[in-house]
């Protein structure tokens, strides 16, 4: 399932495209909390449990159907959540006082009608997404090397599912044996150097981190298409591969420079008028 963050009045809402039903799926958590005006998470948590009763209790079967799957909570892991698609959250609407419900209705009519769109041409989603990084106040050259690296990393992902590679966890295993043979550190320690919690690290890399990283993913795909490997073990002996490209550039750069290329900047440092990191699209 692809997942990300779609913005209604600025408010966050979680979701995940289901690939097999081509539906989306929307967290019944953050749409309560939308639609009640709620201050924090904890506020839309009691509005839904009560709420949930209380439509258990007269056989709504609107919360019968709802189904529970893992979504990046506000504390940065992954936690079960309530989950509805949008014809169950359109009655679930309805069940809601609140001037917000028609507002509503049309943007999930909106997030519908944009995924059909970026379906039948992909390219809609990246001047989406180009959009969305000029609004956060990005400039365009790290623009054009953030595009660039979404096209990257698909390849390398794609490469991977061909291997055998299974998505989730062992995705996660190459993508730190990657980050910690280029960079010296894992996923988790970079996003710690720069100040991060549950921001996207390639939001906050500078373009020199970004074509690095980028260097690793494309080697390790050149190497992974030249070599065939299957499964977890073989591809992580490519990932390394790759990754060991990426290093050598690194090192070079900070003798010719003189200075780290890996760097504590995150995007408030590389864009000064940039207000918070909101981002659409999750990679």
């Amino acid at each position: 399932m692809g997942k990300s963050i779609q913005l209604f009045e600025g408010r966050q809402v979680r979701t995940l495209w289901n690939e097999e039903n081509e539906k989306w799926l929307f967290s019944v958590v953050d749409v309560v909390g939308v639609l009640t005006a709620q201050q924090d998470q904890n506020g839309a948590r009691n509005y839904w449990k009560v709420l949930k009763s209380r439509l258990i209790a007269e056989g709504n079967q609107t919360v019968t159907n709802c189904n529970q799957l893992k979504m990046l909570a506000s504390d940065g892991k992954m936690r079960l959540t309530d989950v509805a698609d949008t014809e169950q959250i359109l009655r679930l609407v309805q069940s809601i006082p609140s001037k917000k419900a028609e507002p509503f209705k049309l943007w999930l009519a909106k997030v519908g009608r944009e995924r059909i769109d970026e379906t039948t041409d992909p390219e809609l989603s990246i001047e989406r997404a180009i959009q969305n990084y000029r609004k956060l106040g990005y400039s365009e050259n790290w623009i054009n090397q953030r595009i660039k690296s979404i096209e990257v990393r698909k390849a390398l992902t794609d490469e991977w599912d061909k291997s055998g590679v299974n998505q989730g966890e062992e995705y996660a295993m190459l993508t730190d044996l990657m980050s910690k043979t280029w960079s010296g550190m894992t996923t988790r320690e970079y996003k710690k150097l720069k100040g991060l919690k549950k921001e996207n690290l390639r939001d906050n890399m500078t373009n020199t981190e970004l074509v690095l990283n980028m260097l690793a993913e494309v080697a390790t795909t050149d190497i992974s298409i030249a070599r065939q490997p299957k499964g977890l073990d073989e591809s992580a002996e490519v990932a390394k591969k790759g990754a060991m490209a990426a290093k050598v550039a690194r090192l070079q750069i900070e003798k010719d420079t003189g200075k780290n290329a890996v760097s504590k900047l995150n995007a408030k440092d590389i864009n000064p008028p940039l207000p918070s990191l909101k981002t659409v699209i999750l990679r």
